[in-house]
């Protein structure tokens, strides 16, 4: 394995050169999986494992570090609102609340999504979040211990699943786009991915009825 040659002598053969190149660089990588447990039952590489394992750093999970998700929101709503050039001064009390109380199982990458969301469908500059764009809200305003924790965290709805908040997702950038895919204002631009991509993922959630390009 290449990858295996470079952390352990620092070295590697370019494709069609027969003579090694030294290199000086550091790796880092990162998980949401358990990879002890992962080579313990042999679905992950033990010799790979101990050379990356050099200098872990745990982060916990986004739930159990609440008092970040203010300046987490406060950024995803900057960096979304320069890019869908929009006038976005910021959430809500009562939908910072709802965000601070909501249990994250997706972490930040769910939180990165629920803001772009936000952003696309937002008519005022400020942002007021309903049901509609969170898969669950917390009940309660206030967390204060762990069995009412358990409490905050129970689901008012059942959960959706990826595809159908995926599907969610593409059908409020298609609106803000007018129906247009490609193109300068078009929902592929919206969400950063490829034209053919965006496609791709209609023709699979069967999302009909949009247009290829701007007039």
């Amino acid at each position: 394995m290449k990858l295996l040659r470079v952390l352990q002598e620092r070295e590697f053969e370019p494709v069609g050169s027969s003579h090694p190149l030294r290199v000086d660089v550091r790796v880092i990588t990162a998980t949401n999986r358990n990879l002890l447990e992962a080579v313990q039952a042999g679905r992950f590489r033990s010799d790979l494992f101990y050379r990356l394992n050099v200098f872990p750093i745990e982060l916990p999970p986004l739930r159990e570090r609440r008092s970040d998700i203010p300046q987490l929101v406060a950024f995803c709503v900057s960096q979304f609102s320069k890019r869908l050039r929009k006038k976005i001064d910021g959430v809500s009390r009562e939908s910072m609340e709802n965000l601070v109380n909501y249990a994250w199982p997706g972490n930040i990458r769910e939180l990165q999504n629920v803001i772009e969301r936000a952003v696309i469908v937002s008519a005022d500059p400020t942002i007021r979040l309903d049901r509609d764009l969170m898969p669950v809200i917390a009940a309660a305003k206030s967390i204060e211990a762990p069995e009412d924790r358990q409490a905050d965290l129970k689901p008012s709805k059942p959960l959706l699943t990826l595809d159908e908040a995926d599907r969610n997702h593409i059908l409020a950038a298609l609106q803000h786009a007018g129906g247009v895919v490609d193109g300068p204002k078009g929902a592929a631009k919206i969400l950063s991915i490829h034209p053919n991509t965006l496609r791709h993922r209609m023709d699979k959630l069967g999302i009909k009825g949009a247009r290829h390009r701007q007039p």
